[in-house]
């Protein structure tokens, strides 16, 4: 199978999730600036989310770019990523109406945590459908920056019953890591075979 199908329909999934989380947010009852203050927390968590699906779909796109054909397994594995992604405007409305309160704090980061995996899941599909020696194996490598997200995430949700602003911190620090795309498979396509 070709993967334009596989594209296209991610592509509609994670704009249709950054549409979800812009539309959930009410504008102020009032018309001066100070009327903005009480909405910071969701602000806050808006900007954090659309970084977090940006980051996925520029990713997400590289990932597919640096392959040529789909099968079963991989349809599926998108799907569970796009499962999870499909939660963040839940997550992160939860978490800005709440004020940052503890427990959707360690929600949305179950939720981050469950994308860095299923992210994972797809990789790897990925990769056994087109082998150890194609291009996108090559560029991922052992990809240890995956691994040290997923750890950190895994830190972060117990952490947020104990410290918020840490697991917060946690939460912004991994994004902050990811919001230069991965050059990898850029790269690797561009290097002469």
């Amino acid at each position: 199978m070709t993967k334009g199908r596989v594209e296209a329909f991610s592509d509609g999934v994670i704009a249709i999730i950054i549409t979800i989380m812009v539309l959930e947010m009410q504008p102020p009852t009032g018309h001066e600036v100070s009327a903005l203050a009480p909405l910071w927390p969701i602000m806050l968590s808006y900007v954090l989310s659309f970084v977090y699906v940006g980051i996925y779909w520029n990713n997400h796109h590289h990932l597919l770019h640096a392959v040529k054909q789909v099968s079963g397994p991989i349809l599926w594995a998108n799907l569970h990523l796009l499962f999870w992604l499909s939660l963040v405007p839940f997550v992160t409305g939860w978490m800005g109406e709440a004020h940052f309160a503890a427990v959707p704090v360690a929600f949305y980061g179950v939720v981050l945590l469950m994308s860095g995996i299923a992210y994972t899941v797809l990789t790897r599909a990925l990769i056994k459908r087109h082998g150890r020696d194609s291009t996108l194996a090559i560029a991922i490598g052992n990809d240890g920056k995956v691994l040290v997200s997923l750890v950190l995430y895994a830190t972060a949700v117990p952490l947020a019953c104990l410290a918020v602003p840490a697991s917060l911190a946690i939460y912004t620090g991994v994004a902050a890591m990811w919001l230069v795309p991965d050059r990898r498979i850029e790269r690797t396509l561009e290097a002469p075979r």
